[in-house]
């Protein structure tokens, strides 16, 4: 798992829309937005019908992760948007080294996508990137997204899953809001 620290990183940049949140609870409840708060920490974890309001919260991230964890992200279509430099972009950019991939990735893998970019030939490079290059991310989101993640990923095999569970419960603003988070404490 050392390693895995090493290689994926994942920051939260941004986190908007809680006041707006409540302020819709609201108008469902015809009280004060200012007591909106335990209501939401009582429909936080109902079904999404009733803990919709989590989908107004947006979280912006910065994310470092191999090519493969973004594979499987990308089983989230629905709440979730990304932003990238393209692969063909980041090869373009010259010689790459062990650092730009995870720990397992082969030399000889490396190797021979760097003689296809020293040789000019970027199609080459990308049909033989591994897919432990590492990529940046930007990904934009909502705590019913995030939730729905942690849900479905927390006994994950892959430990970049558990350093993302992690991170996400350690930097979120309201961390109570996601499931598993009291059985989370202990880890984080």
């Amino acid at each position: 798992m050392e390693e895995v620290k090493e290689a994926m990183k994942v920051t939260i940049l941004k986190e908007a829309g809680v006041e707006e949140a409540l302020l819709g609870l609201s108008l469902s409840y015809n009280q004060p937005v200012e007591k909106m708060k335990s209501v939401a920490d009582r429909l936080a974890h109902k079904d999404p019908s009733e803990s919709k309001f989590l989908r107004f919260i947006t979280v912006w991230l910065d994310i470092t992760a191999p090519r493969y964890w973004f594979t499987q992200l990308d089983t989230y279509k629905v709440g979730k948007e990304q932003l990238s430099e393209s692969t063909m972009h980041a090869l373009m950019r010259g010689i790459k080294y062990s650092e730009d991939y995870v720990p397992e990735t082969s030399m000889l893998s490396i190797q021979v996508v760097n003689n296809a970019i020293w040789d000019g030939n970027f199609a080459g490079a990308k049909a033989n990137l591994p897919e432990g290059f590492l990529q940046r991310r930007i990904l934009c989101t909502n705590y019913q997204t995030l939730g729905r993640i942690i849900s479905q990923r927390r006994n994950h095999k892959l430990p970049e899953w558990h350093l993302f569970i992690r991170a996400i419960l350690t930097q979120v603003e309201h961390p109570e809001w996601l499931p598993g988070y009291e059985n989370a404490k202990d880890e984080i």
